[in-house]
């Protein structure tokens, strides 16, 4: 007998039911992973600073049929992030799920760039990545009761680094470094959590995707643009929508063997 069940052929991507906790909902990445775990049936639980975007977004997504709600926290600050996840399992019993969507970058070259500039990067993007994964990981290892489960059944946390943590930049020495350290992170978290908790933890890095701040980085006629496509095989830059199809795949049951990867979803910019 072939060793595979149609049940799980059928529903290996399936997250329905599920809730999803999603960092940095209110950005251009952010929004859309929220939106698409609540298209495929998820129970979508979102943060970020802004108390009236988050708001605009739950009205929006409830519009369109999708379970949500909102908490609003500062991802870098410990205090806020246990309120979050004591929120979200009010609301909805447990998480399941993890999409850390949230960052920043203040380009500079190290010369000019303040001691106190570099330490704010570091804090939005690994620090606060670090706060996150831990009280996440604990409510998912209480959720277990002492129960030993199969891999990938304890959680799956997927997080947003960047292609900029396998390549250096200039005036990118804080990003690179921070976004350098969340795959060291997720890969060491790996190691902690997925054989004894079955919680996997996986990180995906896009390059440039557009947004308020890259918009200006699609114009065709741009010396940056065309420097770009120099290096994506792929003819273009990224869409937000590029990547929600990654983050399904290991948001569900179809990536129970990958943790600790840092998946290059990147229009092929580290094969050029």
């Amino acid at each position: 007998m072939v060793p595979v069940e149609k049940s799980f052929v059928n529903n290996m991507f399936s997250v329905e039911g599920k809730v999803a906790l999603v960092t940095g909902a209110t950005g251009a990445l952010g929004c859309v992973l929220a939106k698409a775990y609540g298209y495929a049936g998820a129970k979508v639980f979102m943060t970020g600073r802004n108390d009236a975007k988050l708001k605009a977004l739950e009205n929006e997504f409830k519009a369109e049929g999708i379970d949500c709600a909102y908490f609003v926290a500062d991802p870098a600050k410990e205090e806020d992030v246990d309120a979050l996840v004591k929120a979200c399992v009010a609301k909805y019993g447990e998480i399941n799920i993890l999409a850390v969507a949230h960052g920043y970058n203040k380009p500079q070259n190290i010369l000019d760039q303040s001691v106190a500039d570099w330490q704010y990067i570091m804090d939005a993007d690994c620090k606060s990545v670090y706060i996150v994964l831990k009280y996440v990981a604990q409510q998912m290892v209480n959720q277990l009761g002492g129960v030993q489960p199969a891999s990938g059944q304890g959680g799956k946390i997927v997080v947003v680094t960047s292609q900029r943590s396998k390549r250096g930049m200039a005036g990118y020495t804080g990003y690179c470094t921070s976004k350098g350290g969340a795959d060291m992170m997720v890969a060491s978290m790996a190691c902690d959590l997925s054989a004894k908790y079955g919680i996997n933890v996986n990180a995906i890095c896009p390059t440039v995707f557009r947004s308020d701040l890259t918009e200006w980085m699609f114009d065709p006629e741009s010396a940056v643009y065309q420097n770009f496509m120099k290096r994506e095989p792929i003819g273009r830059l990224g869409e937000p929508s590029d990547f929600v199809g990654y983050a399904m795949f290991l948001s569900s049951n179809a990536s129970n063997y990958i943790t600790g990867a840092a998946c290059d979803c990147s229009g092929g910019y580290l094969v050029c």
